[in-house]
């Protein structure tokens, strides 16, 4: 009697290590559904960041910092601009030619060969001639002429230039620019890199152009 006693005991006992309930198991609760919903929110926030960031900068605007004397008096060495390169990008999804004005400062690639060797810089300039103008540099003054002005305009002394340009231009060079070109100078004529030299530029060279200085602050302005 005593060893059926204990033999129905062990029956009846519970073995822990292998108990399983037939219970449904408990839902998440809503602090885990938050932290995995914050989880997931960062990790987006992480992956879109850059790609917007680059975007922006591939397509709408970007940051440059001048480098150089140039365009004195119009801006100065190390100032931070803002170039808008939404003009562009428009011209690229229609397909039509990007066309800037007469006076606008814009951003371009341009070749470079020294030495041997070819490598690819971006200049500031400003635009001076538009397709069908045809810009002669003498004595000292820089004149375009076209249909609309067959006694040229002296560009110089014309636009939002007038007050930066302040020495007369060195060279003896004449160009009538092509469709698709735009012939574009710096404003300090003494030490600018531009079309004088290598010709008209190509408007598919042209990445933007110039709208806001930002710094230095106290000289911020829009163009």
């Amino acid at each position: 009697m005593d060893s059926y006693n204990r033999e129905t005991d062990r029956q009846e006992r519970p073995v822990y290590g292998s108990y399983q309930s037939s219970s449904p198991a408990s839902p998440p609760s809503p602090a885990r559904k938050t932290n995995l919903k914050d989880t997931l929110s960062t990790l987006g926030v992480i992956i879109l960041a850059p790609l917007v960031a680059f975007f922006l900068t591939a397509f709408v605007f970007q940051s440059y910092q001048v480098d150089g004397p140039s365009m004195e008096a119009t801006l100065q060495d190390r100032d931070r601009l803002i170039v808008s390169k939404i003009g562009r990008t428009f011209s690229r999804l229609t397909g039509k030619d990007y066309a800037p004005e007469r006076y606008d400062i814009v951003i371009f690639n341009h070749n470079d060969e020294f030495g041997g060797e070819v490598s690819e810089k971006q200049l500031i300039k400003r635009v001076i001639g538009l397709p069908g103008d045809r810009v002669v540099v003498n004595d000292g003054a820089v004149t375009v002429y076209n249909t609309e002005n067959p006694d040229g305009i002296p560009v110089d002394q014309a636009g939002p230039q007038k007050d930066s340009v302040d020495t007369a231009t060195p060279g003896n060079t004449e160009e009538t620019v092509k469709p698709g070109e735009v012939y574009a100078m710096g404003g300090n004529r003494d030490n600018s890199l531009d079309s004088r030299s290598f010709g008209a530029i190509r408007e598919a060279d042209i990445v933007g152009k110039l709208v806001l200085r930002i710094y230095p602050f106290d000289k911020s302005q829009k163009y």
